[in-house]
């Protein structure tokens, strides 16, 4: 089998998710990850897919610019919750908070469920050095644009992580 823009896959045994080989991906600094692609079967439109994972992998470096505000309250967050102790990461400005993450293996590709805005996002959990429990998500919208920060939850939305049609376009929202 085979999926535009990531070549051929396998199947996974379990879940039937799509999986592809380490590819290169720029806004990562051209990091080795593995595209895991969910619902693809059984979409009716692929191309929405084929879209996502196209745009995804020509994004640059630049792209999470705009999310390093989000990612720096994430960052403010935690530090607030687990004060000044021995050890802590200290990152001054938003401008420092990528020096501290680094993604995870694997691309998650998939449409948001019957209750969220049925698009296509691409989510990533990454390594961050301020919570090595619940890392960091990094969600992009359409593959195209950052869209939800915060710890890992495994939710594209916020919407659909809160259950609030209110934080639509908040690309951050304080967990707890």
């Amino acid at each position: 089998m085979e999926v535009p823009g990531l070549g051929p896959v396998t199947a996974d045994a379990e879940s039937g998710d799509y999986v592809s080989a380490p590819l290169a991906v720029p806004v990562f600094g051209d990091a080795l990850c593995r595209f895991v692609v969910a619902g693809y079967d059984d979409d009716d439109t692929k191309v929405d897919f084929e879209t996502a994972i196209s745009a995804f992998r020509g994004l640059d470096e630049s792209a999470l610019k705009s999310a390093s505000v989000p990612v720096f309250q994430y960052y403010l967050d935690v530090r607030a919750e687990v004060g000044d102790d021995e050890g802590f990461v200290s990152i001054a400005s938003p401008d420092d908070v990528w020096s501290h993450v680094r993604p995870g293996g694997e691309v998650s590709v998939q449409r948001e469920d019957a209750h969220g805005d049925r698009q296509v996002y691409v989510s990533v959990e990454c390594e961050c050095a301020w919570e090595p429990e619940h890392g960091l998500q990094i969600v992009f919208r359409r593959g195209c644009s950052v869209s939800k920060v915060g710890p890992f939850d495994s939710h594209l939305t916020n919407v659909s992580a809160f259950d609030r049609a209110d934080l639509a376009d908040v690309v951050y929202h304080r967990f707890g």
